[in-house]
């Protein structure tokens, strides 16, 4: 088991002051219910849920140890949500050989103010990528989208995630790609 960071911030030249804290399920539902709910997030799985049901799952993630959810802020205001986890203590690991040092996530970008901005989402990814490899332990992410978000493959795959094969899980068919800490000292 790993201790979830606390907050953490990084200026981007050219982007602005980004950080990440943890979601406060109780304060943070209104804008996590917003996001996940909308079409462009039906990928994430709750487009049905109502507000207190995103609250409940929210704060089962805070209870537990290997499970922790971010919202990322662009200059003070909230653009993405991150999500990291153990695969050995998520379904996922039941679905592939979890090595020492796995570590898994989850991202949402939130719906833009004014319209896409072109890299919005890499310049996102790369502050994550560098927030889970603080960690030193931490050798290789794992992300597991559903198989039909080509949109969400190809980004990852932008970022330097290899593919693996497509896995079954309780709630969807998902592709598993891998980025290991080697290939971004490179």
């Amino acid at each position: 088991m790993t201790t979830a960071p606390t907050s953490t911030s990084c200026h981007v030249d050219g982007f602005g002051e980004v950080s990440l804290r943890p979601v406060y399920p109780d304060r943070d539902v209104a804008v996590i219910h917003d996001w996940v709910t909308r079409e462009r997030s039906r990928f994430w799985g709750m487009g049905g849920a109502s507000r207190e049901r995103v609250r409940e799952i929210y704060a089962y993630l805070d209870s537990l140890t290997t499970h922790h959810a971010y919202l990322a802020h662009r200059d003070g205001r909230p653009v993405a949500l991150f999500q990291t986890y153990e695969p050995a203590a998520d379904p996922v690991g039941r679905c592939y050989d979890v090595r020492p040092g796995d570590f898994g996530i989850h991202l949402l970008i939130g719906p833009p103010d004014d319209g896409p901005e072109p890299g919005f989402t890499g310049v996102l990814l790369d502050v994550f990528l560098a927030f889970v490899l603080a960690d030193p332990t931490r050798l290789r992410i794992v992300a597991e989208p559903d198989a039909r978000n080509a949109r969400a493959i190809d980004r990852l795959v932008r970022a330097g995630f290899v593919p693996g094969p497509e896995i079954d899980l309780p709630d969807k068919r998902a592709r598993l790609l891998f980025f290991d800490r080697a290939a971004r000292a490179r």
